[in-house]
């Protein structure tokens, strides 16, 4: 049986240590009966996770969305389990048979934690390391949020004043996101951040000796985190006392984030399982599952056993959910009488709504001149800053290139920078050079709410964020990423930073934007029609170019991602040339060329092709008209993208080789990207489509 604590800190009854047992049994019955899952953890961290949804945290299971609720992440996402039973506990809406139905088609509880599928779940988790991001996005967000509503109050005092709860695996900590993103923290000193580090030594491959000698505590020291180390109690079982009073002591350091060490066995106290990485990501086996049962005083012949004593104590959690809530609720209507003028923007932004006339700020931009989209997208971002106050971003320590800085003067920095520029609650936010978790904070950002997150890097350098960007895709939130320098147009540096395949790559992942502007009055239109875009939850990446490029008319059809930029003259078009980005304007020149020659030519510009592929079937017809069969597509990357869109006689102009070191005009020349090309692949086209 499980050991009661020896100190009177925290109350644990006789009800409090069978509802974690409970859990215990409740993760083995789980992976038993669909015979596969991760059940080891899931058994040794029970006591964590109940102390925190049942002693520790502020929230209210029957209001998931609660503005004031504290947030939980299980960036160990393998031990799904670990969360799923504390919400059927709590009664945040799982039932057992949710439980029972683990992992399997159409259920509740499915092999990793999903956001929007199941109540209570803060973040899609499973890629390790992502959540230790999202979490310290989560508190990032948590302090901006403070500064728009309420900048002046005292610490603890105010509404907006919470704690991002997260908890990580030994295989979080040693992937290469967590180092980046703790480091952030650290340095941003993100004192409403609590991490709890499950240290069970135990991986798929066995014990992490095999992998990992460093010494994880000194490490966080290092980031500059609050750091604690909680021992065992002596049957080898997590200590709920020590580690309650860790928690409150985590969570009364806000100077600092927080990090605890929590030594457990794996499947503990499973008599033969625990401690081997067999008990990770195996079903312990019947015998073994009875075995643990009857250690824990359970029937070994019942599955699913929860007493109705037991689910009465646990959902307990929901009157002091409501009790909180209520009193959350008093000191937040106090703050609305005080600030009605702040209450008025939270209910605005809370709502998803832009502020009247935000659109009449976006800038408008003159035709005939040559105006990189990437200094374009700065201007719009500076002119929307001084109107949208929830807008707020910055750049993988590009942001002189990315041009992403909307206050020069106003960094998000903590109160201790010496930079003249810190604040806080800063508009800018400096990344430094950590794409990847800049990417996944920023999906811990907008998971959060209440503000619009972007961030910029280099296209090329999108590789390094991917994975929290199909995340975001996955998740189906509304993060915007400035990609500049597009193209082998970016010149000298060369082919390793030249995007050749990016884009395609891009475009392959689902619910993933990508908006390639042909110049700065489509940027304008594109960020415009992002910010509509918000509450449709998906990610949207901006490709921009480096060098300049000709200025067009605005269309506002751009903003369905693909449009008649010029008509055919002289009758109907007999080719249709499509263009994006850098190269639209050669699609343009060419157009010339073959109407000169009596080509009656049509240029379409394709920002996006997945706001052209929402459009309706008349309307895309009306722009690819299905009669004209001779068709030219031109982008400078590799070209899989426009098959679907050229056909048969199609062509598509395209790099399908990496680039070079040479200015970026004398790359185009060089790799066929000119005017001539483009009407030569029109005609070839036309000849074929004559056939």
């Amino acid at each position: 049986m499980s050991t009661k604590p020896t100190t009177t800190d925290l109350e644990w009854t006789e009800s409090d240590r069978r509802a974690v047992d409970t859990a215990r049994v409740l993760a083995m019955d789980s992976v038993q009966k669909v015979g596969n899952g991760h059940p080891g953890t899931a058994m040794s961290l029970a006591p964590a996770a109940y102390l925190l949804f049942q002693k520790v945290m502020r929230h209210d299971p029957a209001d998931a969305q609660w503005t004031g609720r504290d947030r939980f992440i299980l960036s160990a996402g393998h031990s799904s389990l670990t969360l799923y039973i504390q919400l059927y506990l709590a009664g945040y809406g799982l039932e057992l048979e949710d439980l029972e139905s683990f992992r399997t088609w159409g259920s509740k509880t499915p092999g990793h934690p999903e956001y929007g599928h199941t109540v209570g779940v803060e973040t899609t988790t499973g890629p390790l390391g992502q959540g230790v991001a999202n979490a310290v996005g989560m508190a990032m967000a948590a302090r901006y949020e403070r500064g728009l509503y309420d900048p002046e109050a005292a610490p603890g005092t105010s509404p907006f004043d919470h704690t991002i709860w997260a908890i990580a695996g030994d295989g979080c900590l040693q992937e290469g996101i967590s180092a980046e993103a703790s480091s952030l923290a650290g340095h941003q000193k993100l004192g409403n951040l609590v991490l709890l580090w499950d240290d069970n030594h135990i991986s798929i491959e066995g014990d992490t000796e095999t992998a990992v000698s460093e010494d994880t505590l000194k490490r966080y020291e290092a980031y500059g985190w609050h750091v604690q180390r909680v021992e065992q109690l002596p049957n080898g079982d997590l200590d709920p006392a020590a580690l309650y009073e860790a928690l409150l002591a985590a969570r009364a350091e806000t100077e600092r984030p927080s990090f605890i060490a929590a030594r457990s066995i794996i499947a503990w106290p499973a008599p033969h399982a625990q401690n081997t990485e067999a008990a990770h990501g195996s079903a312990l086996g019947d015998e073994e599952v009875a075995a643990t049962k009857k250690v824990l005083g359970f029937d070994p012949e019942k599955s699913f056993d929860v007493s109705a004593e037991v689910l009465t104590h646990t959902r307990e959690a929901l009157d002091r959910g409501r009790e909180a809530r209520t009193e959350w609720e008093k000191t937040f209507a106090a703050w609305r009488t005080a600030n009605p003028e702040r209450a008025a923007t939270f209910d605005r932004i809370r709502a998803g709504e832009l502020p009247a006339g935000w659109e009449e700020k976006l800038p408008a931009f003159e035709t005939g001149k040559s105006i990189a989209t990437r200094a374009a997208s700065g201007k719009v971002l500076q002119a929307l800053g001084e109107v949208i106050p929830e807008l707020w971003g910055g750049s993988a320590d590009l942001a002189g290139s990315n041009n992403t800085t909307i206050d020069k003067t106003s960094s998000f920095l903590p109160v201790g920078n010496p930079l003249p520029e810190a604040d806080p609650y800063g508009r800018t936010v400096h990344y430094g050079i950590r794409e990847h978790a800049m990417g996944s904070t920023m999906n811990g950002i907008a998971l959060h709410g209440n503000t619009r997150i972007y961030g910029g890097t280099f296209l090329v350098f999108s590789d390094y964020m991917r994975p929290a960007v199909r995340l975001a895709a996955l998740m189906r939130v509304p993060v915007t990423y400035v990609w500049t320098h597009d193209s082998i147009g970016l010149g000298e540096d060369g082919p390793t930073h030249q995007p050749v395949e990016h884009l395609t790559a891009l475009r392959t992942i689902p619910g993933l934007n990508i908006v390639r502007p042909a110049d700065a009055n489509e940027t304008a239109i594109a960020w415009r029609e992002i910010l509509k875009r918000h509450d449709k939850g998906a990610p949207h990446g901006l490709a921009l170019t480096r060098q300049g490029v000709p200025t067009y008319e605005a269309n506002d059809d751009a903003a369905k991602g693909g449009y008649v930029l010029f008509e055919a003259e002289g009758g109907a078009p007999q080719v249709v040339l499509i263009g994006t980005g850098s190269e639209v304007q050669l699609a343009v020149e060419a157009r010339e060329r073959l109407q000169s020659a009596g080509i009656p030519t049509r240029v379409v510009s394709m920002p996006s092709v997945e706001w052209f592929e929402e459009q309706d079937q008349a309307y895309k017809d009306s722009v690819l008209p299905p009669a004209v069969k001779a068709r030219v597509a031109v982008e400078a990357g590799i070209g899989l993208t426009w098959h679907r869109f050229v056909g048969e006689a199609g062509r598509i102009v395209s790099l399908e080789h990496f680039g070079a070191s040479a200015d970026g005009k004398v790359l185009f020349r060089e790799f066929g990207f000119t005017a001539d090309a483009v009407a030569a692949a029109a005609r070839e086209s036309l000849a074929a489509s004559a056939r």
